[in-house]
């Protein structure tokens, strides 16, 4: 059984920093593809990072370009979300997803597996 869990959400102000951890147990983490997405209250899951298996190949969503950061440690079956500069429009729960796929892209449906997800929020 997969189990994906998510931890290092909280509360910042405006203009700091968080670094989200998902540690994935259950098979063998570098042969997934990895994702993060976030949900809003009212709003849609929204796509935010991903990360191929091998961790060579990343993107990002246009609302976090340039200032979160996906990365991987194969070695310790953990995928990272360093969120710097962070707006009060980044308030979301934030959910880590794994492909079985090399490469899944921004797409919800290639994405097999979920955590619970984690609260962030950013104040103003």
């Amino acid at each position: 059984q997969v189990q994906l869990v998510e931890s290092g959400g909280g509360l910042v102000q405006a203009g700091g920093s968080l670094r989200l951890s998902c540690v994935i147990s259950g098979r063998t983490f570098s042969n997934y593809a990895m994702g993060w997405f976030r949900q809003a209250p009212g709003k849609e899951r929204e796509f935010v990072a991903t990360i191929s298996s091998s961790g060579s190949i990343t993107r990002y969503g246009d609302a976090v370009k340039g200032r979160f950061t996906i990365s991987r440690n194969n070695a310790k079956n953990t995928v990272y979300l360093q969120m710097n500069s962070l707006k009060p429009e980044d308030t979301a729960v934030y959910f880590c997803a794994g492909s079985t796929y090399d490469w899944a892209g921004f797409s919800i449906g290639n994405y097999e597996y979920w955590g619970q997800g984690t609260q962030v929020t950013v104040s103003s």
